[in-house]
């Protein structure tokens, strides 16, 4: 007798096999969004001064970082989660918030990781098309129903680059009924120059109890390679915690955090990098007739009539 295997996970398309580019290295991927001018010299140096105590295990709680991440937004240490990449932690919330045949409502045409974390745990994906390469949110909240536990919203957007401001976002959260837990992935936020983008941390100290948000290292402080990804969350992360494995996140992913934290040199290059490049792209695309979508993070995104074509054909 075979082993027996959930349907709903078997039905999903398995991770790609490893290429290997020249010189027998892994190529680059354009698609990862990874910060070009490398890693923040203050978290490298403190990662190289650490590398004598890798015998020890880490602080389970990454309470030095937590402190730290709590500390810029006025919240409590208590209301931060770290995560092995902000994609473990959105493995994390599907796992702890849906079971199976429970729903949750997403954008078609945002991180693909959400739709894999959520069809993972037999759960269905609800995915509302995008409006002007932007998050449609008024038919995300029509598309809530009894059966919806979990809503994703990816401001600024990956891959588009589009964001949602704060009128639009607030409208929305009033409309999503308290039970009903609002992740909010801010990835790309520190490239953001949009006036009226949303400043969700005072929601949670207000007490709105059905808010979760989603930072990550890997983008502005360029520590992609040691996956550090952390959350904001009130009074759910004792309940979140309860499915975080206890050594999740590795003591020189902490301690590099840490330090890129108060790297203001590092954060301001690869600001004004990314926005001359987006600029120069951008100019670039246009020059050949090509449609660049306005975004505001690390990378440009481009229409296309046959996007499936394109993306064979670079394969």
């Amino acid at each position: 007798m075979p082993i027996r295997k959930k349907p709903f996970l078997q039905a999903l398309s398995p991770a790609p096999p490893p290429r290997l580019g020249p010189a027998g290295r892994p190529p680059i991927r354009m698609v990862a969004n990874e910060n070009p001018l490398g890693p923040s010299p203050r978290a490298v140096a403190a990662v190289q001064a650490a590398l004598a105590e890798l015998h020890r295990y880490p602080d389970a709680g990454g309470v030095a970082l937590k402190h730290a991440l709590a500390a810029r937004v006025q919240l409590a240490p208590e209301s931060v989660m770290l995560g092995n990449g902000s994609d473990e932690l959105i493995m994390l919330i599907c796992h702890a918030m849906l079971r199976e045949g429970d729903e949750a409502v997403l954008a078609h045409g945002s991180f693909i990781s959400y739709v894999r974390r959520i069809q993972a745990q037999g759960a269905i994906a609800r995915q509302i098309p995008l409006r002007d390469m932007t998050h449609d949110l008024p038919a995300m909240a029509a598309a809530i129903t009894p059966n919806t536990r979990l809503v994703f919203v990816c401001n600024p957007n990956n891959p588009t680059g589009t964001t949602v401001g704060e009128a639009e976002l607030r409208t929305f959260l009033d409309q999503v009924p308290d039970e009903v837990l609002v992740v909010v992935d801010e990835a790309y936020i520190e490239f953001v120059t949009r006036p009226d983008f949303p400043d969700l941390p005072p929601l949670i100290r207000a007490g709105r109890d059905n808010l979760l948000l989603l930072r990550t290292f890997a983008k502005i402080h360029g520590l992609a390679g040691l996956r550090l990804g952390y959350a904001f969350v009130p009074e759910l992360i004792a309940y979140l915690e309860r499915a975080r494995p206890v050594f999740n996140v590795n003591s020189l992913a902490q301690i590099a955090g840490l330090a890129a934290l108060d790297d203001a040199e590092h954060l301001a290059r690869s600001l004004a990098h990314a926005a001359h490049s987006r600029t120069v792209l951008s100019e670039g695309l246009r020059a050949v007739g090509l449609t660049v979508i306005p975004g505001e993070t690390n990378f440009v995104a481009v229409a296309v009539a046959d996007d499936q074509g394109l993306a064979a054909a670079l394969a």
